[in-house]
């Protein structure tokens, strides 16, 4: 959850410092034979990634929308005593490994857990293991710490040689010792560190966790992140990695890539770049065509809680741009994607509306993007397609784009001006289908083809798993 290079908090040492904070992601050493998780295993590979969602109301989301969507996995904010403060960041300065924060409690985490599994979604926990909180203070749970010892879990004698702040990204040593914007920084060298944070794992392992995303890995050694992961009750377990690539770093993202995905930082940056001031026509090869890394290896968005802060890439404050670019991310085949679903913010740190109750969408500065009804069709547009190569890419050389996805879908989206209305070559069986975007009938014919015609700023997606509009 960290912007690329975190910059020396100010006098309020926590607002720029968990900025980034969430900002690497650590890496994990699959153990041999088992090959590391890149895309998520199942059908269904999208995530819901609720921010700051309380757990009551992941659990409730699962069960009215995320399930029934065709969503994988949702992602839930991290489950760990914190510092106490209104701002989100708070949520990344752990104060011990007991489940008692702002979004709930053990009980709240284990009902959320079982009743999204019900809905058929699994749960990726957002974990903090680089680092522990700055200052002192009392925790969410009622802990007593100060910087450097948390009673109970760790003393001094824990934390890495350097406690001063990180400040070359090309020196590998300062990058993964010194310490993340003034956070208290383990040294997971240590033999007793990795089994506090590996027994951590297990306890949320323990209550039904199917997968982790690893903040701010960038920060950790991948050999160290791999020694935990071989300590875990399930050691192939999904893990999803937080490692920004950064030009002329001295650690880079495909380190981590033995220990499971590593998030592909620059295909939100890249897709920003494309719909604000490129043509659509570029994306044809996008993906392992970009020198990104493997597909079956990479977790990707369209933004996430920091890049919408620090405006690396789209956001929802940017209208058609973000929604088009995740109707695109979901029906091309490149990576494992992640939804981002915020509130609405002015303020940098401000925290969850509510303290994160979500008593409904749309309302009290929820912004919910993963129900979104342009966003949320594409999820069973993707799993219908998995599996499917691009076909018939077409382009008018700029702005306008279609293409299938084998006999299972094909997709149109229009980023011009005008209207566009043409015939469109697909491999797609005969008969009637639902454009899932706007809800209307579509007829293809015994040749492959349709005609159609798709509004400015839309787009238009058919697949074989909706037939009938009705």
């Amino acid at each position: 959850m960290a912007p690329d290079r975190p910059r020396r908090p100010a006098r309020r040492p926590m607002a720029a410092a968990l900025a980034l904070l969430s900002g690497a992601a650590a890496a994990v050493l699959a153990p041999p034979p088992q090959p590391a998780n890149a895309a998520p295993p199942g059908a269904k590979d999208v995530t819901a990634e609720l921010f700051e969602w309380r757990y009551e109301s992941v659990a409730k989301e699962c069960t009215t929308t995320l399930g029934p969507a065709g969503y994988g996995y949702v992602e839930v904010s991290p489950a760990t005593e914190h510092i106490q403060g209104g701002q989100w960041w708070t949520s990344y300065q752990p104060v011990s490994y007991r489940i008692a924060g702002r979004l709930g409690d053990r009980a709240a985490f284990k009902e959320m857990v079982d009743t999204c599994h019900a809905a058929g979604v699994k749960v990726v926990a957002d974990a903090v293991i680089n680092h522990m909180a700055a200052g002192s203070g009392t925790g969410t749970g009622g802990s007593p710490y100060t910087k450097y010892d948390y009673p109970g879990i760790y003393q001094r004698q824990d934390m890495d040689d350097c406690t001063g702040p990180i400040t070359d990204y090309r020196d590998r040593w300062n990058v993964q010792h010194c310490e993340l914007v003034g956070l208290a920084d383990l040294d997971t060298g240590e033999p007793y560190v990795r089994s506090r944070i590996a027994g951590y794992l297990n306890d949320l392992l323990s209550l039904g966790v199917d997968g982790f995303r690893i903040d701010a890995a960038k920060h950790l050694p991948a050999d160290d992140l791999a020694a935990i992961k071989r300590q875990l009750k399930n050691p192939s377990v999904y893990w999803k990695q937080e490692a920004i690539h950064g030009e002329g770093e001295a650690v880079s993202p495909t380190e981590y890539l033995g220990n499971g995905d590593v998030q592909e930082f620059r295909y939100g940056r890249d897709l920003k770049r494309v719909f604000q001031n490129e043509k659509l026509a570029y994306l044809k090869n996008f993906g392992e065509g970009w020198a990104y890394l493997p597909s079956a290896r990479s977790g990707v968005f369209v933004d996430n809680w920091d890049t919408e802060r620090n405006g690396s890439t789209l956001s929802y404050k940017n209208g058609a741009d973000y929604t088009l670019a995740n109707v695109f991310m979901l029906a091309w085949p490149y990576g494992a994607p992640d939804v981002h679903s915020g509130y609405e913010f002015s303020d940098h740190d401000a925290g969850p509306p509510n303290g994160g109750a979500v008593r409904a969408c749309w309302q009290e500065g929820w912004k919910c993007q993963h129900n979104w009804p342009e966003i949320r069709s594409m999820v069973a547009f993707r799993n219908a397609t998995r599996g499917t190569a691009v076909t018939h890419w077409w382009d008018n050389g700029d702005d306008a784009i279609a293409f299938g996805r084998g006999d299972k879908g094909y997709a149109v989206v229009n980023h011009e001006g005008s209207a566009l209305t043409r015939t469109f070559q697909t491999s797609l069986p005969a008969g009637t289908y639902c454009d899932v975007q706007s809800r209307k009938p579509v007829t293809v014919g015994g040749d492959g083809r349709f005609t159609a015609m798709v509004a400015p700023n839309t787009a238009l997606a058919l697949h074989v798993g909706a037939r009938s509009c009705g």
